[in-house]
C-alpha cells in the first residue's frame, strides 16, 4: 500500500537537530519529497507519456550537501528573493544594511537566510484526499539585518490531478521587505539527463526589467517586442540561451486579469515543454514577476542524486516573486510585509503529458 504522506530522518546537523524528509503521493502518480532544512523540494516524480516516472528537480542525497551548496536547490528563498541594489534599503525613516553577498547586492536573503533554516513541519488531511504539509519557521527581528519578527508558513500539497501547490503566508510585527520563492531547478528529461536545450519554454509576459552587468536591477521596465528574451511564444531554450543577456535570464512581469480584492487566483505564468519525454509543466502564480534562470552558474562540480555532476544549464528556474527591490525602488513593485496585513499567494505547477 503506499501511503499518501510519510516521513523518515534524512540528516542530523552539528547542534544535534534532526532534519525530517517528507513524502507525499498523490493518487495521479506524482511523488514530492521535502526536508525540513530549507523547506527545501529534493525529489518530484513525475510521469511521461507513457507513465514512467522520473525525478524532474535537481538536488542531492545528503544534508551535507544542502549544507554547504549556494545553488538554493529547491529550497524556500527569504525574507527577499532576489536581489537588493547596494545591499541596502530604508524604510519607516531608518537605513538598513543588509550583507553583501552578491558582489555590492544582496541575494536571496543573505548569508543564512530562509534555506538555510530548519523548518517546523506539520502534514495536513485534506478532505479530498490530497496529501499536504505545513511547515512554519519564525525569523527574529534583524535576522540578516532585516528588521522585525516574521511568522511565515509554507504548505506543500500534491492532488489527484498531478498539480504540486505551494501556499505562502507571512505576518510582521514591524514593516520589512518580503517576498518568498520557491527555488526549484527543473529538467523535465529527470535530473540527470544534462542540459535543458531541449526544452522549449513559454513565459505570458511582455515586460522585463533592466540589469547591469552584475544583475543588479534598474528598476525600469523595457517591452520584450523585439528582443532576445521575448518568449511570448513557445521557444527551444538551446536556440535562445545564448541570446540571452550573460545566458542568464531576466525579471519578468506576469500579464495580470482583472481580479477583485477578494479574489486570490493564481495566473498563467509560463509553459515548460519536453517533448522527448512528453513531459509539460504549466506554471501559475498570484506572484506579480517571474524570474528566468537557466542554471548558467551550475558549474559542473555539484554531484547530483544519480551520481552525475550538474553542469551549465542542468535546470531552468521559473522563481515566482515579488519585485526584489521593492524597498529601494516602489514604483516598481511593492514588497514591504506591514503589521495586521498579512501576506498571502499561491503558486501552482501543473503537470500533464503531449499526446
Amino acid at each position: 500500500m503506499v501511503f499518501p504522506l510519510t516521513s523518515r530522518v534524512f540528516g542530523i546537523l552539528p547542534n544535534g537537530a534532526s532534519v525530517e524528509a517528507w513524502t507525499l503521493s498523490g493518487s495521479g502518480g506524482l511523488l514530492l519529497e521535502i526536508i525540513t532544512y530549507g523547506a527545501t523540494v529534493t525529489r518530484l516524480l513525475v510521469p511521461d507519456r507513457n507513465g514512467r516516472l522520473a525525478d524532474v528537480v535537481l538536488g542531492f542525497n545528503n544534508l551535507d550537501s544542502y549544507k554547504s551548496s549556494r545553488a538554493y536547490s529547491g529550497a524556500i528563498i527569504g525574507r527577499v528573493a532576489g536581489r537588493t541594489t547596494g545591499a541596502r534599503f530604508s524604510l519607516e525613516g531608518n537605513t538598513y544594511q543588509l550583507a553583501r553577498n552578491d558582489g555590492l547586492n544582496h541575494l536571496h536573503g543573505g548569508i543564512e537566510g530562509f534555506d538555510k533554516k530548519v523548518w517546523s513541519a506539520c502534514p495536513i488531511e485534506n478532505s479530498n484526499g490530497a496529501p499536504s504539509l505545513r511547515l512554519t519557521y519564525r525569523s527574529p527581528d534583524r535576522e540578516e539585518g532585516y528588521p522585525g519578527n516574521v511568522d511565515v508558513a509554507v504548505t506543500y500539497t500534491v492532488t489527484a490531478d498531478n498539480v504540486f501547490l505551494v501556499e505562502t503566508e507571512a505576518v510582521s510585527d514591524r514593516p520589512t521587505p518580503f517576498s518568498l520563492t520557491q527555488h526549484s531547478y527543473f529538467n523535465l528529461a529527470g535530473d540527470a539527463a544534462g542540459s535543458i536545450g531541449d526544452h522549449e519554454l513559454q513565459i505570458h509576459s511582455d515586460a522585463f526589467v533592466l540589469t547591469d552587468e552584475r544583475m543588479t536591477l534598474l528598476g525600469r521596465m523595457r517591452s520584450v517586442s523585439g528582443q532576445a528574451n521575448d518568449f511570448r511564444d513557445l521557444r527551444n531554450l538551446g536556440d535562445a540561451i545564448p541570446a540571452l543577456f550573460q545566458n542568464h535570464g531576466d525579471l519578468y512581469l506576469i500579464r495580470r486579469a482583472e481580479q477583485s480584492s477578494a479574489e486570490l487566483r493564481p495566473m498563467p505564468a509560463a509553459r515548460l515543454v519536453h517533448t522527448g519525454s512528453g513531459r509539460v509543466l504549466e506554471l501559475s502564480t498570484t506572484e506579480p514577476y517571474v524570474q528566468l534562470y537557466t542554471g548558467t552558474g551550475l558549474d559542473g562540480l555539484l554531484t547530483g542524486k544519480s551520481g552525475s555532476n550538474y553542469g551549465r544549464h542542468a535546470g531552468v528556474c521559473l522563481e515566482c516573486e515579488r519585485y526584489p527591490d521593492g524597498a529601494n525602488s516602489p514604483s516598481s513593485g511593492n514588497n514591504i510585509l506591514r503589521p495586521g496585513k498579512p501576506q498571502r499567494d499561491i503558486t501552482t505547477y501543473s503537470f500533464s503529458t503531449l499526446p
